[in-house]
């Protein structure tokens, strides 16, 4: 983010103000009396699928669905060299998509009637745009430079944000370099990451991305799942005298993360015996200090972050201090640096030129005018294991929403696709009979890099031929007549027949993977998440949807522990598998 002068802060706030009335006023915002002195709720904006440019992409979707990707590139041989963007490390190769550069003019001309850009503006202001909790939506001022400005409610976040990095730092230095031991004088060699959601995907994921950028003589794992086998694998060979466990909470009351946690506790306790031993083996990052000092954690250490955070947005905040163990405080600065590259191109490249909001219209293209409902996230890096489960998290959690973010149900349009995938090239001996020749479209995003992590004789160069090959031949597939020159059996031409036509993304990353390039990745696509959310009136950055089982869950607890629980007031099948339950458990 480039350093802003006070000028331009107040003139983007100004801006953010503008959006927030004009776009996505709150049903019950304040609103001048009306003459006969009742007051008057702001008008809502017409649906997305009310506005000319999406009515016009309607008609347009006729004229292109049947043409096939095979003509497409046969009409227009430059077609690869022309369908392409940069931005960073990232070369975004879009060309075997099923548009045409008339279907980019309609879905550029969708985002400016839609005001992506002001709501990029807002976001970045700190402006409220996450309504339903009347909040700032600042992950990217995580990653800003120490002389950047972003005001919310009066204050410039950025010095918080970099005083609790510097904090980070100097704890991982302590602890990678021994100063920091546990009780009984013994350095720390384990890390154990206690969190669930956002506070254990966004860690967990990046810790295998940059495993290689990692401390050897130590062993980092996370625990997220309420399931005993979760902590008890995590901890089954780890030494409690060498073990520190970081609690990451932002209430501290969770109640999956302090079921984790109270068991560390006494699994620790049971050898270290002191109640003292766990200010030296526990560290928080919460903001309940009350809490926290409760558990017997010093809440010196304990490491903040904010509310205008979502969960699914903070592995680069204090969320995040696993990894800055792990990687370091230098390489996990370089990282947010990454972050910070994509985060400028997505606030100042113009839309034709913008890489996350291309990639965010393609996506809305499938889903909303080719019925498409999933997006396969295909990275061909063993190291991006978890990637395709972050993103799952990023895109589905942010916008699942089946109501718009003036309170009305959304009707006449899907919003968030199903995310799913695994690193290549195990895929392609599972599930990519499916892609090629299923009855479903399935667009993929395929992430792969020019140069290898690890170089091993031929592996890298197989791995990139697999990548380049599967995009080929999901594009142009193989028509029956060339089946047939191979001389098959004639009842075997339809079954070896593809069809081709799948649309795919192209991510090639001009290096191999690092701190820098991860953070640029995870970016894109959080940046791809805001501009889909934008145009489709929902808010991307609240997650009610999760509540409704937590609170059932805690009402069903006590029925479970206890034969003499109150009545079961349930439904018949609910009421059933508890007894069953029960019994069971008793047994």
């Amino acid at each position: 983010m480039a350093k802003r002068s006070t000028g331009k802060v107040r003139a983007k706030k100004a801006a953010g103000t503008t959006v927030a009335r004009k776009i996505a006023a709150r049903p019950a915002a304040k609103t001048k009396r009306a003459a006969g002195g009742a007051a008057k709720a702001p008008a809502a904006p017409p649906r997305p699928t009310e506005l000319r440019e999406w009515q016009a992409l309607a008609r347009h979707k006729a004229k292109v669905e049947k043409l096939h990707l095979r003509k497409l590139f046969a009409d227009d041989p430059q077609r690869g060299k022309k369908m392409v963007l940069e931005a960073g490390d990232l070369y975004f190769d879009f060309s075997k998509n099923r548009l045409t550069t008339e279907t980019l003019k309609l879905l550029y001309a969708l985002a400016e009637r839609a005001k992506v850009r002001d709501g990029i503006r807002a976001m970045f202001a700190g402006e409220k745009i996450n309504l339903t909790e009347d909040r700032a939506v600042l992950h990217v001022a995580l990653r800003a430079p120490r002389n950047a400005k972003i005001v919310v409610d009066g204050e410039n976040v950025v010095p918080a944000v970099h005083a609790v990095l510097d904090r980070m730092a100097a704890f991982a230095e302590r602890v990678r370099s021994g100063a920091w031991q546990g009780h009984t004088g013994k350095r720390i060699k384990n890390v154990v990451n206690v969190g669930i959601g956002g506070s254990d995907l966004g860690p967990a994921m990046a810790y295998d991305a940059l495993r290689q950028f990692s401390r050897r003589d130590m062993q980092f794992r996370f625990v997220s799942n309420v399931d005993g086998t979760d902590f008890v694998e995590a901890v089954h060979d780890f030494d409690p005298e060498e073990t520190l466990f970081i609690i990451s909470s932002k209430t501290f009351t969770t109640l999956e993360t302090l079921t984790n946690a109270h068991s560390a506790r006494e699994w620790a306790l049971a050898k270290l015996k002191d109640e003292k031993a766990v200010a030296k083996h526990f560290v928080a990052v919460s903001t309940n200090a009350k809490e926290v000092a409760k558990f017997g954690i010093d809440t010196a250490n304990m490491f903040e972050f904010w509310d205008w955070v979502g969960g699914r947005y903070s592995y680069d905040s204090a969320i995040g201090l696993s990894l800055m163990l792990a990687i370091g405080g230098d390489a996990f600065r370089d990282m947010l640096a990454g972050f910070r590259a994509m985060d400028e191109h997505f606030r100042t490249a113009p839309p034709e030129k913008n890489l996350p909001m291309t990639l965010g219209l393609i996506g809305l293209w499938y889903d909303d005018f080719f019925g498409a409902e999933t997006v396969a996230v295909l990275p061909y890096s063993q190291y991006l294991d978890r990637l395709s489960a972050y993103i799952e998290q990023l895109d589905m959690e942010s916008n699942g929403k089946s109501t718009d973010r003036h309170g009305r149900p959304i009707t006449g349009y899907q919003t968030g696709p199903i995310v799913w995938g695994t690193p290549g090239t195990n895929g392609q001996h599972a599930y990519y009979q499916l892609i090629h020749q299923g009855t479903k479209m399935i667009p993929a995003d395929f992430i792969g890099f020019a140069k290898p992590n690890n170089d091993l004789g031929r592996h890298h160069d197989l791995l990139m031929a697999n990548f380049f090959a599967q995009t080929e031949a999901l594009a142009f597939g193989k028509t029956s007549e060339e089946v047939a020159k191979e001389g098959v059996a004639a009842f075997q031409v339809p079954h070896r027949t593809f069809r081709g036509n799948h649309p795919t993304n192209t991510i090639l990353v001009k290096r191999e993977l690092t701190p820098h390039v991860l953070g640029q990745l995870i970016a894109l696509y959080e940046h791809k998440v805001f501009t889909q959310g934008w145009i489709w009136q929902i808010n991307s950055f609240d997650q009610w949807g999760v509540e409704l089982g937590k609170v059932l869950a805690q009402r069903i607890v006590p029925q479970l522990e206890s034969p003499d629980a109150p009545k079961l007031d349930h439904d018949s099948s609910t009421n059933t598998l508890i007894r069953r339950y029960r019994k069971l458990r008793r047994g």
